[in-house]
């Protein structure tokens, strides 16, 4: 028996690597296709980030509470929204920022950071009505899904007419872009489609195949289903993010990788929750203030970086500090189990 054991634990580490390995390969031809895309239809790399991989890298995200509201469990539909929106914006973009320091534009700051930082607010008021209004138990209604729902379509509009109105001067620092880079070939748009695409399949099926077995491994060794569901779940449905960001980043792509960050916040409330709770109202018995709290203040640190030290730039000292905070939030979580 304890030979059996591990030779499963041995398999089990075999695809967690062969997963880890899908994720990295996927990131990088998403980015590089999405860039290319980006080049094609005079898009910005931030607008890209925040629609294809934005949204792309969120399916992990979709598929697991999509069928956790099927299957009734709102625990972990929310908490796998919660969970990831907190880990998308303290560790992935501190690390990033880590990386390479985050340039921040005018529109970023005026538009961008306050829509994700609107759909952070909108979760924790609908998450607050105990004692916001005394009700017994805070619930998504369908009600709340379908206006959540109507806030993404609002955030899409809003995303496309800002790509289409920023069309001309982005065409015009490709052309200087591609003045500059020389003979350096553009990739053909189905090359680049095709590239996306394959890149959103690995990191669909490495995120799903490193958080099995991932899991496995944890519960073969005896770690409990709480501690699995604060450090894997959460931090396993974010790593197509994670991956495509720091790919991002390593390509001098920062902006891409903060589209990237606030799209799949926004997507992971306004779209995969107000798609849940349309599908099944979700009761939030497992979100606790903690959760909340740490949510609201990443989304307002993220504004408020904008304004210190470097201004208009998350700099490496912000993105250590957004990692901390990740830190004792999982300390402090791990200690109320």
């Amino acid at each position: 028996m304890p030979e059996f054991c591990f030779i499963r634990i041995m398999i089990d580490i075999l695809l967690l690597i062969a997963g880890l390995a899908l994720i990295l390969v996927g990131a990088n031809y998403l980015v590089d296709g999405a860039s290319a895309i980006a080049k094609k239809a005079g898009l910005s790399d931030f607008i890209i980030g925040m629609t294809i991989v934005g949204i792309g890298t969120s399916t992990p995200e979709m598929v697991v509470s999509f069928a956790s509201a099927i299957k009734g469990n709102a625990d972990i539909a929310v908490g796998n929204v919660l969970g990831s929106n907190i880990f998308n914006t303290l560790m992935i973009l501190g690390c990033t920022a880590l990386f390479s320091p985050i340039a921040l534009t005018s529109n970023n700051i005026k538009k961008d950071i306050p829509f994700a930082l609107l759909a952070s607010f909108v979760l924790c008021t609908i998450g607050s009505s105990i004692w916001l209004d005394g009700t017994t138990v805070n619930t998504i209604s369908r009600v709340n899904g379908i206006m959540l729902l109507c806030l993404f379509g609002v955030f899409m509009a809003y995303t496309i007419y800002s790509s289409t109105s920023a069309a001309p001067e982005t065409n015009m620092d490709s052309v200087d872009g591609n003045s500059s880079s020389g003979s350096k070939k553009a990739t053909p748009v189905w090359l680049a489609a095709v590239m996306v695409l394959g890149g959103l399949c690995g990191l669909v099926f490495g995120g799903d195949m490193f958080v099995n077995s991932a899991s496995a491994i944890a519960r073969r060794l005896g770690v409990s289903d709480a501690v699995i569901a604060v450090t894997i779940m959460a931090g396993g449905t974010s790593l197509p993010e994670l991956a495509s960001c720091l790919v991002a980043a390593f390509k001098n792509k920062t902006d891409q990788a903060l589209g990237n960050v606030i799209g799949s916040n926004v997507s992971n409330i306004f779209l995969i929750l107000g798609g849940s709770a349309t599908i099944h109202p979700l009761v939030m018995n497992g979100t606790k203030p903690l959760d909340l709290i740490t949510l609201m203040l990443s989304s307002v640190l993220m504004f408020l970086f904008a304004f210190t030290f470097k201004k208009k730039q998350i700099d490496r000292i912000e993105g250590a500090l957004l990692i901390c905070i990740y830190v004792a939030f999982v300390v402090l979580t791990l200690k109320s189990l």
